[in-house]
């Protein structure tokens, strides 16, 4: 085979024939991006309103991104870890201190970030607070989505993501997403850390009640536990911050980091940490041969500088607001509510009138693209390169497909 499958239709037969059958993509075929924009194999264009899970932040193809990727690729791209490199360390460097932490231990995907994270913190419970070796529990929130590794998806409350997966790890104790009274009452001697999403977006973009990480710092404190939480897809700028732990002025002990780290072109992740908690590794205990490449910390410190100097942060915060804004404005009776913050918003959706999936094609076929989760929301997180403008437009589009639904099947 040549790669060469002809029109949409034979591309989408032929992963349906040679790909595990573990997603359910929209029927389009996208093979062309650059900005805010993707083109399919028709040359039809397609607004982002999905940046890939925040994967693209900056954007698609984003020319200082890509330099740095081609520079460094044509000098070296993969040493593994067996060696130093002049690129890690200044990569590092430029995002521990803006995440204002003391280290980090780079990886390759969201995933492995938080595994990373569980290892620290069950060391530290054992070491540093006496908990047995083997007893460390770890609190997390229910509705979570951490990743899909055996580990992870033991703790997650979803049950697809669990079903035929186990036997899973012991060894955490959920309860329920934004309160803090539950996450004390949950504490016992044997308790390590306490991991949560400071926002949970694949169970819908679901915004926790104001002062929730504050409550969990000090009861972190109180108790001697550590708090670290994932921002995967909140860190990097999407919600208006840097790092959606900012919104309420505190710190977390261990910081969890991947997607828009990898400027939209490859896989770059970290766990960042305070030296008592990274300070747990070392040689031999854990590692990566991906993890720190030359070629990831090139990318990953032009993606720090482009949010950085092009001010997109700023720009989250305030094109967040009309979106969200303009979002509550809708007079649709399909939708139940709106929730989000920066520019990263859930639109729920009246599961008795339409499906999130079918708001998702509606979009598509008026040249939008987004995904649902759960059925029953439709998630718009543009990258964050976008302007006023496109954003509208986007919007606009959302308005007419929900109005399309609304008034019958006839007419999306």
């Amino acid at each position: 085979m040549d790669g060469s499958f002809g029109p949409a239709g034979g591309a989408i037969a032929i992963e349906a024939r040679w790909c595990a059958r573990n997603y359910r993509p929209l029927p389009v075929v996208i093979n062309r991006a650059k900005g805010v924009w993707l083109w399919d194999s028709d040359g039809r264009r397609y607004l982002d309103m999905m940046s890939a899970y925040s994967a693209v932040n900056v954007g698609h193809g984003h020319p200082r991104v890509l330099d740095a990727l081609q520079q460094q690729a044509g000098r070296v791209a993969i040493v593994s870890r067996a060696f130093h490199t002049d690129r890690l360390g200044p990569f590092l460097a430029r995002l521990c201190t803006l995440a204002g932490l003391d280290a980090a231990c780079p990886m390759n995907t969201g995933a492995e970030a938080v595994e990373t994270a569980i290892k620290a913190a069950r060391r530290w419970g054992h070491r540093v607070k006496g908990i047995p070796d083997g007893r460390a529990e770890i609190i997390v929130a229910e509705g979570n989505f951490h990743g899909r590794t055996t580990t992870i998806v033991g703790f997650s409350s979803e049950a697809d993501y669990r079903d035929g997966f186990g036997p899973f790890a012991p060894g955490f104790r959920a309860v329920p997403f934004g309160d803090a009274a539950a996450v004390e009452a949950a504490i016992g001697p044997h308790t390590a850390a306490v991991l949560v999403e400071p926002i949970q977006g694949e169970a819908g973009i679901v915004v926790p009640p104001e002062g929730y990480l504050r409550r969990l710092r000090e009861i972190c404190d109180r108790h001697g536990v550590l708090l670290i939480l994932d921002e995967v897809q909140s860190g990097l700028g999407r919600t208006g911050a840097w790092f959606a732990f900012e919104h309420e002025g505190i710190r977390p002990d261990g910081l969890c980091l991947g997607k828009a780290l990898g400027g939209g072109v490859m896989p770059v992740s970290a766990f960042v940490a305070r030296r008592g908690l990274i300070d747990m590794f070392e040689p031999g205990n854990h590692g990566s041969t991906f993890g720190g490449n030359p070629l990831a910390a090139a990318v990953g410190e032009a993606a720090l500088a482009v949010i950085e100097e092009e001010g997109l942060v700023a720009r989250s915060a305030e094109l967040g607001a009309h979106m969200m804004e303009r979002l509550r404005r809708i007079d649709s009776p399909l939708v139940r509510e709106v929730r989000g913050r920066g520019l990263w918003v859930g639109v729920e959706i009246d599961p008795a009138r339409a499906s999130a999936r079918a708001v998702c094609e509606a979009l598509m076929r008026r040249g939008v693209l987004s995904k649902e989760t759960h059925e029953t929301v439709i998630r718009l997180a543009p990258p964050l390169v976008i302007d006023r403008e496109t954003l509208d437009h986007g919007i606009d589009r959302l308005e007419e497909a929900l109005a399309a639904l609304a008034a019958g099947p006839d007419v999306t």
